[in-house]
């Protein structure tokens, strides 16, 4: 059984008329939001927690520019958020899924996981890693095997970092209510 995710934000995202100039200069590193866009909503409301801020948001960027292939990246963060059911984090990465090269097919696929047709060896076990890892806190030999013969040790440092990363993302969007910019899409139907 799955928790109700909030319908509206609990901690609402700080209006930009409200910055002042540490968090322009904290908005600023997060290079948050397409040029005069707005920022996103999971930056406008964690924003209001300066020293997390502060730390979390280059944490994430070298996971976001990383080793890790991008299109793997996108397959292990899109089947994370499904996992975590955090619609915030699905939109966002379907987007840039899309732009790594992920079809619509293969992001559907996403929601199947490891079981659906058409995965590679390799990609199989990124879905598989992401499933283990959500439901047991740790990737199992055989997983980590095929892993293991394709990517490097950085990477494979990396991958449970990344997935665990967007665990933490996902548990804190849902938990307060970010919801998703308009014209971002959430779960299909």
């Amino acid at each position: 059984m799955s928790t109700p995710r909030p319908t509206a934000p609990r901690i609402s995202p700080l209006p930009e008329d409200e910055w002042d100039d540490k968090t322009r200069e904290l908005m600023a590193t997060a290079s948050a939001g397409p040029a005069g866009g707005a920022a996103p909503n999971i930056f406008t409301t964690l924003v209001r927690h300066r020293r997390l801020f502060r730390r979390w948001v280059p944490f994430g960027g070298v996971l976001l520019t990383g080793t890790l292939p991008v299109r793997d990246r996108e397959l292990v963060i899109l089947r994370t958020a499904w996992l975590c059911q955090s619609a915030y984090e699905w939109g966002q990465h379907v987007r840039i899924g899309r732009s790594a090269g992920l079809t619509d097919e293969e992001i559907g696929g996403v929601i199947d996981g490891p079981a659906a047709e058409g995965w590679t060896s390799v990609e199989t076990a990124l879905l598989t890693a992401a499933d283990e890892l959500h439901a047991d806190a740790c990737i199992s030999d055989p997983t980590w095997a095929t892993l293991a013969g394709h990517f490097s040790t950085e990477q494979l440092i990396e991958l449970p970092m990344l997935i665990g990363q967007y665990h933490l993302v996902a548990f804190t969007l849902n938990s307060l209510g970010v919801q998703r910019e308009p014209g971002v899409a959430g779960f299909p139907g």
